[in-house]
């Protein structure tokens, strides 16, 4: 049984940062497409960062990139994704999905993700 679990949200004032882990259990993440997504109540849900464990590729959403930072741990089967300079808009509940793509293309938001966590959830306070 395939079991992935996110780890490391909480809260924090604007500015700060936090660390979220995202451990697969029942599933080798290598060759796949890991990544991040997110939703705030009232909002679509958001596409935030992608690394793929086949050929290294990352991508981010437009409203993280510079700030986020993704990477990947293929031995202890998990990904982390660092976040700097959170802002309100961060607040939502993050979650991690686990795709058979290659890589992280343009449209990476929009593969078919077969494995998703319960979700941690990020608030950013002022």
């Amino acid at each position: 049984q395939v079991q992935v679990a996110e780890s490391g949200g909480g809260a924090v004032q604007f500015g700060g940062s936090l660390r979220l882990s995202c451990t697969v259990f029942g599933y080798r993440i290598s060759p796949n497409t890991m990544a991040w997504f997110r939703q705030a109540p009232g909002r679509e849900r958001e596409g935030v960062a992608c690394i793929s464990t086949a050929d290294g590729s990352i991508r981010y959403g437009g409203s993280v990139e510079g700030r986020f930072i993704v990477s990947r741990d293929n031995a202890e089967n998990k990904a982390t994704m660092q976040m700097n300079t959170l802002n309100a808009r961060d607040s939502a509940m993050s979650y991690c999905a686990i795709a058979s793509n290659d890589g992280c293309v343009p449209t990476w938001a929009s593969y078919s993700f077969t494995h998703w966590g319960q979700g941690t959830q990020v608030t950013v306070s002022s």
